[in-house]
């Protein structure tokens, strides 16, 4: 008999997939799914979906998360975000204290995308550190502080689209009477605007193409720019104010942009990769213990790497536990989210397999018969 996923229990590969896509890809708290399962006609209790999802997390997907974050800091372009989590029974804190889940993942230069969640109980800059010990290339990331006393083979690219939220706060506090164009706040916008412009222009362009059409055309439009923010002479502590510090503070790290073609202008790509956590967060509110908010990262990360790689999360989820209990760990890496020897009822309708097959299948209805 193969070995289960958790022994001497009833539980089953398939219903804690089941139980994980529900909460961490479609952000239905345990205590709902238990009201569910009631309504289906038998009991099965809250307490018990998160023994299983923590033994599952430590036991299973743990060698899974740290064969991604291995792999994840030999890249040379992430980008890294973080958030607010509520753990309320965690050692030497208050329920009300907020403790952190971090993020960092691969950016555009690969195929093979990992998204990594870590928990951690605070913001502080020693966690980026440790978390990124070893990586030297291009990190994403917003206007935090501690992302700046990271080594100094790391190099920060600064996001637009957070330099331009702060223009975009001031001009909300102007009157509309008084909105006319030629506002110092409507002219920030408008060099900002422009320099969008031309990464939309840039984005089908190859690396070296791209590298080098910013250097010609978009770095001459952004030194008039903060050339132009520098002469501005405004309150500090208004909107405009904060809008025009903010910009300064970070133009070293917005500047950095164009030294290579790989990056992108935005973190967007990060805060994209969050969205599932902090949607389900407004559901389930808060992790009970430390040990659940580290299966909430363990969880949040294999599922997250597997849509980004054109993965069913369910399907994909009950394939490992299906595997992990009854193979060697040597063979980890033919189970990463990527990996080619996964059988094709793991991936999502827009895997690029099915993706091209079916632009063949459609090809070949098109050319006429013989006949």
């Amino acid at each position: 008999m193969p070995e289960p996923v958790i022994k001497k229990s009833f539980a089953s590969p398939s219903s804690v997939a089941y139980i994980m896509t529900q909460k961490y890809v479609y952000g239905l708290p345990l205590y709902r799914q238990e009201q569910m399962f009631i309504f289906l006609g038998f009991t099965l209790s809250r307490q018990t979906m998160c023994n299983w999802i923590i033994r599952c997390a430590q036991d299973w997907l743990i060698h899974i998360y740290n064969r991604m974050k291995a792999l994840l800091i030999y890249r040379k372009i992430l980008h890294g975000d973080e958030s607010v989590l509520q753990v309320l029974h965690e050692p030497g804190k208050t329920p009300q204290a907020l403790s952190y889940m971090w993020l960092y993942r691969t950016s555009r230069d690969t195929d093979q995308h990992i998204v990594i969640f870590e928990y951690q109980p605070s913001r502080e800059g020693d966690h980026p550190k440790a978390f990124l010990k070893g990586f030297s290339g291009f990190l994403h990331a917003d206007g935090y502080q501690v992302y700046n006393n990271l080594p100094e083979d790391v190099v920060i690219i600064g996001c637009w689209v957070h330099m331009r939220r702060k223009w975009e706060d001031a001009y909300k506090v102007i009157p509309e009477e008084l909105r006319n164009g030629s506002t110092v706040t409507e002219k920030g916008l408008n060099y900002i605007g422009q320099f969008f412009e031309l990464e939309k222009k840039f984005a089908d362009l190859s690396d070296v193409q791209r590298y080098r059409a910013r250097l010609e055309k978009s770095k001459p439009l952004t030194d008039a720019f903060f050339d132009w923010v520098s002469s501005l002479n405004v309150l500090p502590k208004s909107a405009l104010g904060t809008a025009v510090t903010y910009t300064l503070n970070q133009r070293p790290n917005l500047e950095n942009i164009y030294l290579d073609g790989r990056l992108e202008a935005t973190n967007n790509r990060a805060e994209r990769s969050f969205k599932p956590y902090v949607i389900g967060r407004k559901n389930w509110l808060f992790a009970d213990t430390v040990d659940g908010a580290k299966a909430n990262a363990i969880c949040y990360s294999v599922l997250e790497s597997a849509k980004e790689n054109h993965l069913n999360p369910f399907e994909y989820l009950e394939f490992l536990f299906t595997r992990l209990p009854n193979c060697s760990f040597s063979q980890i890496d033919d189970l990463l989210p990527w990996s080619a020897s996964l059988p094709e009822k793991c991936w999502a309708p827009d895997h690029p397999v099915l993706l091209a097959r079916a632009a063949s299948e459609l090809s070949s209805d098109m050319i006429p018969s013989s006949s």
